[in-house]
């Protein structure tokens, strides 16, 4: 059996790391840019909150595009678009001209993850698909790793309008790589063999065949609503669900928590911690580093140990991330506790990320999942476009990062809130006495 499906999966994470720097840069490159401009905090978390107005405005369009056309043709167009505008940020000539740039980037990076979790569920059985989805997230980790220290070199040594020229180069060539290597199907593409294509459809259809996999996890399952729920097959039933609105509104409040961490850290650490750039551009790279291993972790507990629950990890990501924010509020003035906490901040935040775009999976068919999903996307990412705005008008009125760490703490507590009230679409397997009796197990 071939095993081109993990080349796939490696296309998909160069891809998104790719559109993750493009978006992200900004976070490091502000400091530098509000000492040319000489703007507010307000101003800096709104050049950071564009991009993600335009994130959420192209979303839901994608996801339909992609449900009837599939993801060959769009994902590319998408990285060549996302691409011209982070070239374009470089040219910039005021603040206004920097937002609207980054608007246009946030319309073009919307129709790539969508295109790439689609493809991910067409190319991966069940079983594996939350491991390719937390392959997939963490690439939006191993980006921040290595954007805050090539950053501020570039910045320092050249300017920061050449940290947009640089990231710029990197998608269009992998544009052109995804066009000629990835299908919309396993079955189209010529390096996929009939065995390896077989194992991904055949698992497939089987799946509701072969939910006898899925054994009870006794107090677990009645914690997490286990139940067997029907697949959603037509597009308008997504919007009247509300486990895919309640996966969304939840998503919102963690991506106002991730994006409002990106955006800040940096600015942070030079504020706060008054550390040199140089030393900022290492430390700021620790919660990605601990959320790079948090999402890989967190897709194989999902899949491997929970037997293909989703919520549990969300739950964990929530409550976490909560205790997370009061451990920032009051810690001490060490470089090692920092480093410390904003590992374990990445790290918690983000073993429960996977979930959140595997959930829908278990929920839709393979043409309502990039509707779902889109529309997961599309709104949840809007905590990305108002937590920075936020953030740093907290930072005007009081002056002090505590507030804003306080603001984080409560959008993770909302989260986990909205996650407790939604099912986690399982079948269990009934035991013998339980066929023999014709009772219908307890967790389901």
């Amino acid at each position: 059996m071939s095993r081109f499906r993990w080349v796939v999966l490696a296309i998909i994470f160069v891809t998104y790391a790719i559109n993750f720097a493009d978006r992200s840069n900004i976070g490091v490159a502000l400091p530098f840019i509000q000492k040319e401009f000489h703007f507010n905090n307000f101003e800096a978390g709104s050049i950071a909150s564009f991009f993600f107005l335009g994130y959420a405005i192209s979303q839901i369009p994608a996801g339909f595009w992609l449900s009837k056309f599939g993801a060959r043709g769009i994902v590319p167009a998408s990285i060549l678009g996302f691409s011209l505008f982070t070239y374009l940020i470089g040219t910039a000539q005021s603040v206004a001209a920097i937002k609207w740039f980054r608007l246009g980037l946030g319309i073009f990076e919307g129709p790539t993850p969508v295109g790439l979790t689609s493809t991910i569920n067409n190319w991966f059985p069940p079983k594996e698909k939350a491991t390719g989805v937390g392959f997939y997230i963490a690439s939006t980790m191993f980006a921040p790793i290595v954007i805050p220290p090539l950053c501020v070199w570039i910045a320092t040594e050249f300017g920061w309008r050449t940290i947009f020229y640089t990231f710029s180069l990197p998608g269009f060539a992998m544009a052109v790589i995804w066009y000629l290597l990835v299908r919309n199907k396993p079955a189209e593409s010529p390096y996929v063999n009939e065995q390896e294509a077989r194992y991904i459809q055949g698992a497939g259809e089987t799946a509701t065949v072969k939910q006898a996999e899925a054994v009870s996890l006794g107090w677990l399952d009645k914690l997490i609503r286990a139940k067997n729920i029907a697949k959603i097959e037509n597009r308008k039933n997504i919007f009247t669900s509300w486990n895919i609105w309640g996966n969304c509104l939840a998503y919102f409040m963690m991506v106002s928590v991730l994006y409002g961490l990106m955006t800040w850290i940096p600015s942070y650490l030079v504020n706060a911690k008054h550390y040199s750039f140089l030393k900022m551009g290492f430390v700021a790279a620790a919660p990605w580093v601990g959320g790079l291993i948090g999402s890989i972790l967190g897709g194989w507990i999902s899949d491997k140990l929970l037997h293909k629950r989703r919520k549990p990890t969300m739950l964990l990501t929530a409550l976490s991330t909560c205790l997370m924010m009061a451990v920032m509020v009051n810690l001490p003035e060490s470089s090692t506790a920092v480093s410390a906490a904003l590992f374990m901040t990445g790290f918690l935040l983000n073993v429960g990320w996977p979930a959140f775009t595997a959930y829908p999976m278990g929920l839709t068919t393979g043409s309502t999942y990039p509707i779902a999903i889109a529309l997961v996307n599309s709104g949840g990412n809007l905590g990305g476009f108002f937590s920075p705005m936020i953030a740093g008008a907290l930072l005007d009125k009081f002056q002090t990062y505590d507030f804003v760490f306080t603001y984080f703490g409560l959008a993770a507590i909302i989260g986990f809130l909205i996650i407790l009230t939604l099912d986690e679409p399982v079948e269990i397997k009934k035991t013998q006495g339980e066929i023999q009796h014709g009772r219908v197990g307890s967790h389901c």
